[in-house]
């Protein structure tokens, strides 16, 4: 398995969303998980599922590990790796036996974390050390941790746009188009790839939800409002890949795209652009050191939207580490994701955005920072509501389908326009929000 479990870990957990989960493994009691205050005193052995089956098998974990046991001696760390991480796990919440530390499902709902995670302690009191706290947020208390953050973002080739005479970053749509036409006129590159094959990509579009108008109230607007209303983020986003799509700007054949081989054709300058997030951008480094190219030419840039004069950049949790609530050690498993957290290094290893407030954001997103990109986190409170409407609509914004039907749309594999295509999703959503009201 690859890498690309950050924020694409998220979306693709998403998917599973319709399930919902009717396990018998909860508890109506709910518990504490409470940090301890001597790490000598901690012993026990805990298991901690992953789905970074490759950082298990390449002993990277076992090396955290190692360093988690010089604070912590009498701590056993055994780490279980799941190819299919969602599925696997949500049969085995059906039972009390689902790790000591696990990465919450997207099956699971939020009101129903007390019965199966313990509590990490209050939001108030954590929400002034870590970013992302009113993801798991229930009744006050928090119940997950994301060791990293990610953000959205274009993934593109800085020696292939200069080449085609760009050289900053475009600030419209409109721009970000005449840009990819300047390189497909120009050069004999693919200018956006589309990864329809894979599908899971294609999910990442959502996430332009906050970028376009630099709105922290964005989720909520999903809730209350149609996403795809005139100037809506979404439409914005959907339209931009209609776009690019319908322009013939991207691969001849989306059905034949292959994800991994994309990595190293995008560091060699095969391929321009690519829609995904941070989490990303380590692993096309990691495709241009092994195709033998400058790893330094693999850029990263914002959604092309700009308020004020400036970008915005939406930061959201990846997976949330959780103590499960029949854990016969929950101040081990507490310590365990309280020192990945904050002392682990994961973060950067990842060249990520740690969840710890007063971090400094990774060397990569430098560029941000030079640029004045603002950074702002899209309020949570309705993100339940979000899934539950996206559930009962079947529009399925955290899936693929839809749109790949877009692009269908775009390529004229599919009939119809972009409006009508467009008020048909807004017509399924409101209708569901109309019978969640009555």
């Amino acid at each position: 398995m690859n890498r690309r479990k950050s924020l694409a870990g998220t979306l693709l957990a998403a998917a599973l969303l319709a399930a919902g989960c009717t396990g018998t493994g909860g508890t109506s009691k709910g518990a504490d998980a409470k940090a301890p205050d001597d790490p000598n005193k901690v012993s026990g052995t805990i298991k901690v599922l992953t789905q970074r089956t490759d950082l298990v098998q390449d002993g990277t974990m076992k090396k955290y590990a190692a360093e988690f046991n010089k604070i912590y001696p009498k701590v056993k760390v055994e780490f279980e790796a799941l190819t299919n991480y969602e599925t696997e796990v949500k049969i085995r919440m059906n039972t009390e036996n689902y790790g000591d530390v696990l990465l919450i499902p997207a099956v699971i709902k939020k009101n129903d974390y007390p019965k199966f995670f313990a509590s990490l302690g209050t939001q108030t009191e954590r929400s002034k050390k870590y970013r992302f706290t009113d993801f798991t947020t229930v009744g006050g208390k928090v119940y997950g941790q994301s060791p990293i953050g990610v953000t959205p973002g274009f993934v593109y080739n800085k020696k292939v746009w200069k080449d085609a005479g760009v050289t900053q970053w475009p600030t419209t749509p409109a721009e970000f188009i005449s840009d990819l036409k300047a390189i497909k006129t120009k050069t004999d590159v693919t200018p956006y790839y589309t990864n329809f094959a894979a599908q899971w990509p294609l999910t990442s579009w959502t996430f332009v939800n906050g970028s376009v108008h630099c709105d922290t109230q964005a989720t909520t607007k999903l809730a209350e409002g149609d996403p795809w209303a005139q100037g809506a983020e979404l439409r914005v986003g959907d339209k931009l890949l209609y776009d690019i799509v319908h322009d013939g700007l991207i691969e001849k054949d989306p059905t034949t795209t292959n994800w991994e081989a994309s990595k190293a054709r995008l560091a060699k300058g095969q391929i321009a652009t690519e829609w995904l997030g941070t989490w990303a951008i380590i692993q096309f480094q990691d495709g241009a050191k092994q195709a033998g190219v400058n790893p330094d030419d693999i850029g990263f840039m914002p959604f092309p939207a700009q308020v004020g004069g400036k970008f915005c950049a939406v930061v959201g949790p990846d997976y949330n580490q959780a103590v499960n609530v029949h854990s016969k050690h929950k101040e081990a498993a507490r310590a365990w994701i309280d020192w990945f957290t904050d002392k682990s290094g994961y973060a950067d290893d990842n060249l990520a955005i740690s969840p710890v407030k007063d971090a400094p954001l990774p060397q990569v997103l430098k560029p941000y920072e030079d640029a004045g990109v603002q950074f702002i986190e899209v309020n949570d409170a309705k993100g339940a509501q979000v899934k539950e409407l996206d559930d009962a609509s079947e529009v399925g914004i955290y899936k693929p389908d839809y749109r790949q039907d877009l692009v269908d749309l775009a390529r004229g594999a599919k009939k119809g326009s972009l409006d009508g295509f467009l008020a048909d999703l807004s017509k399924k959503w409101t209708e569901a929000q109309k019978s969640a009201g009555s």
